[in-house]
């Protein structure tokens, strides 16, 4: 029996899918670690448990396959009928029993995987909506992916951190946060300078003249502007005073 292989030929994307899915696995991992009793324990987002992390993850996979499946047939699937709905899903995924958060995380993880593999190569360039109402390509769905899975792993309090997370998929989680700062007018005045790298890397307001300067290798950048801590950053300039301000929890 002849092996099937992602139908996507663009290696840029073939990359993409392979982070998304290494990610998926990593997540797995830690996921794995945790026995039953300890998915009642507390996640690192407020309000969350590790069944909520893990059930949002789970879902988000079948939300991502919709869009997917959208690209593939035509037929508009949001990936939620609206807000409401997605926060219903994951609080009621949270009350599952532990074998089924497992299996649902386990088969919709397969699910998306399995509809990545089986688009053909032209649908990829096919336009969807994500939640948010943005209109892109369905290829953007393996960086949706990614992000969910390698940040949530962190989310699962059990031991991972932004220190695993590889550097390409920080760097784009940076422009991507960065990105929404600058459209919502909350990132003047503030830059980040990453250390630790062969060459420079600066993110935020870049041609401000008088601007806040958040220094630190790049996990600890990442992590910070995820809102998820200020270990390992420092800030100077113009009202900082030595104190890190806080970011809000990137979701």
């Amino acid at each position: 029996m002849v092996a099937r292989h992602d139908q996507a030929t663009d290696p840029r994307l073939q990359e993409q899918l392979l982070q998304a899915r290494r990610g998926t696995a990593f997540f797995a991992r830690k996921l794995n670690e945790l026995t039953d009793a300890e998915l009642d324990g507390d996640s690192l987002l407020p309000g969350w448990t590790r069944r909520h992390i893990v059930a949002h993850v789970g879902y988000n996979a079948r939300a991502i396959a919709r869009l997917v499946e959208w690209a593939a047939t035509g037929v508009e699937t949001p990936m939620y009928p609206s807000p409401e709905a997605r926060n219903h899903e994951i609080n009621f995924g949270a009350t599952l029993s532990p074998i089924a958060l497992r299996n649902l995380f386990d088969h919709s993880a397969v699910h998306l995987s399995v509809e990545w593999r089986d688009l053909p190569d032209p649908a990829w360039q096919h336009e969807v909506r994500t939640a948010q109402g943005r209109t892109v390509r369905v290829s953007e769905t393996a960086w949706m992916r990614t992000r969910e899975v390698w940040i949530h792993a962190v989310d699962l309090n059990n031991g991972a951190t932004f220190n695993d997370i590889p550097a390409p998929v920080l760097e784009r989680l940076l422009r991507d946060i960065t990105g929404a700062w600058k459209t919502r007018g909350t990132d003047t005045g503030l830059i980040m300078e990453v250390s630790g790298q062969p060459q420079t890397m600066t993110f935020g307001d870049t041609g401000a003249a008088h601007a806040t300067v958040i220094a630190g290798s790049l996990p600890a950048i990442a992590e910070w502007a995820a809102g998820r801590g200020a270990n390992g950053v420092t800030a100077e300039g113009p009202g900082a005073n030595g104190a890190v301000p806080a970011t809000p929890k990137w979701i």
